[in-house]
């Protein structure tokens, strides 16, 4: 039960500070586009996981936090993690890994699907850093075609 920090913590420990936020967000072909800015502030948890909570204007201006959780599995050599924000019944589960570069962490999940007939959809949520002060977080969903879509691209600013 005892965990000891592998290098895949040490990559989420980049995660670790203040930030801003930019997004931009497209929920459909018959929905305009919005944008919003936020902050988020994560710290380590032991060195095994990290904890990020955003502020940030959801849908109609509302606020909105969301807690994201971020930790590596040695068992299943995956990363894994949850999602959830104040605007939302459903608890995004991860399951991940790091891309061949090691600049992005590719995080699956599953969840309602967009199309709104109840059946459950195929999403990625991909962490990508530009440099140590910046980052991305994209959203997209997998379409009937089989390609992915992206519907949410937001940058983070570390602050100084």
């Amino acid at each position: 039960m005892m965990g000891e920090p592998q290098k895949e913590h040490e990559w989420l420990h980049q995660l670790v500070g203040d930030w801003t936020a930019e997004m931009n967000c497209s929920m459909g072909p018959d929905q305009p586009p919005s944008s919003s800015k936020g902050t988020e502030s994560v710290r380590s948890l032991g060195g095994l996981w990290t904890l990020g909570e955003g502020q940030g204007e959801g849908p109609e201006g509302k606020p909105v936090t969301s807690l994201m959780t971020l930790g590596f599995d040695p068992a299943k050599g995956r990363f894994v993690g949850s999602f959830v924000a104040s605007m939302m019944t459903m608890m995004w589960t991860y399951d991940g890994a790091l891309s061949d570069d090691g600049k992005s962490l590719v995080l699956d999940t599953e969840g309602p699907s967009m199309a709104g007939d109840g059946s459950m959809a195929k999403y990625q949520d991909v962490i990508t850093f530009l440099s140590p002060d910046h980052r991305t977080l994209t959203s997209r969903a997998l379409g009937p075609d089989g390609q992915w879509a992206e519907f949410m691209a937001a940058q983070y600013y570390r602050k100084r």
